[in-house]
């Protein structure tokens, strides 16, 4: 029998006045606001996450086993696509009608439970696919759980909603350690995975920055272990600027063969965190900052090129525009569109994506044009 025990907003809070003055740019991990329900849009997320709880908040001490949690969030009615404002614990509280906040959330005892979530989920959206979101560098539990309700919502995709938590640091001066997490966290997304092909559902992998390494990292395990009945059930996997050196990514996709399809790679020339990624590893290029598809062209690959737009609300490096700027939400709100586009003959992508298209070899690369917004 599985058993779920309610996360209180007390719980949630309990370390929030014990915050050094140091970290005053920090949130609170989750805000729990059961009276904003009815204020805005409701997403429903499930986190599995391996990621120690204590002291009612989720740290970055990490695990080896996976826990899982529901959260209900409300999605504030007064904001622009792509935005996400974590509600912070100032005098008279968050506003729920421009602030994200959780309305309720649950423990889940189990994998067995979090199993059975899914597919009670999956019977009231009547959807039998899952899009997974695994965050990147400097992400808290509660700053990749507001991102993957966000991500469902502007983007209007069908379906249950996952979010995996790594242990990041949740700190801009952690990317050594969120880089060796990034490592322990492979055999989580593995894990994870594999709970979602036993409950017969299908899969569409979405990571940022650090976490397009876990994917790629998982993938390569699978296409090892010869997980194929795992591997089967991805039916897309989409990378917001991947902070993998390139090397790294080619061998990654070399091992992994036949990579799912679509595989879809957002790009920028103007995300400034990458370039800093790419001094720490030494001025070597990353895959989420190339220009040209030369260097993955024996991969079918989609490169979407996002240089002509600045990143949205608190995205000030431009390190996440595929998701937070309000244009690029506009362009690819129309899901099924986008997705008839990279099913399609690419030679027919020109008509549904608007920008210049150029094809090398596998990968075609989709440089989109602010000048086409509908």
């Amino acid at each position: 029998m599985s058993v779920s025990h309610h996360i209180t907003r007390r719980a949630l809070l309990s370390g929030v006045a014990t915050l050094p003055l140091a970290a005053c740019g920090q949130v609170p991990d989750i805000l729990i606001r059961p009276d904003a329900a009815g204020m805005g849009r409701t997403e429903t997320v499930l986190v599995a996450s391996n990621r120690v709880f204590a002291d009612g908040r989720f740290q970055d001490t990490r695990q080896e086993h996976l826990s899982f949690t529901r959260f209900e969030i409300s999605i504030p009615s007064n904001r622009e696509d792509g935005a996400v404002q974590p509600g912070r614990t100032r005098r008279g509280g968050p506003d729920p009608t421009t602030d994200f906040v959780a309305i309720a959330g649950d423990h889940l005892g189990s994998a067995e439970a979090f199993r059975a979530a899914l597919q009670t989920e999956a019977n009231r959206a009547g959807a039998r696919e899952v899009m997974v979101f695994i965050h990147g560098f400097n992400s808290t539990l509660g700053t990749g759980l507001y991102r993957t309700a966000q991500i469902r919502h502007d983007f209007q995709i069908p379906g249950i909603a996952v979010h995996y938590s790594w242990p990041s640091a949740g700190h801009p001066l952690g990317y050594a350690y969120d880089r060796d997490s990034a490592l322990f966290a492979r055999d989580g997304l593995e894990d994870l995975l594999s709970i979602i092909a036993e409950a017969g559902l299908d899969i569409v992998l979405m990571a940022h920055s650090l976490g397009s390494g876990v994917v790629m990292e998982a993938l390569r395990q699978l296409r090892i272990g010869q997980r194929t009945n795992i591997l089967d059930r991805i039916n897309g996997i989409i990378l917001f600027s991947p902070d993998i050196d390139v090397d790294v990514f080619r061998s990654q996709a070399q091992r992994i063969g036949d990579l799912p399809q679509p595989f879809v790679i957002f790009t920028s020339q103007r995300d400034r965190a990458l370039r800093i990624s790419a001094r720490i590893t030494g001025l070597r290029e990353r895959v989420g900052n190339l220009a040209t598809p030369d260097q993955v062209s024996e991969f079918e690959v989609t490169l979407i090129d996002v240089s002509a737009f600045e990143g949205g609300v608190r995205d000030p490096l431009n390190h996440f525009a595929g998701a937070t700027s309000p244009a690029v939400v506009q362009i690819l709100q129309d899901l099924v569109q986008v997705n008839a586009a990279f099913e399609a003959d690419r030679t027919q992508q020109a008509g549904l994506l608007p920008g210049t298209i150029l094809t090398i070899q596998n990968a075609t690369q989709v440089m989109l044009s602010p000048l086409n917004l509908r």
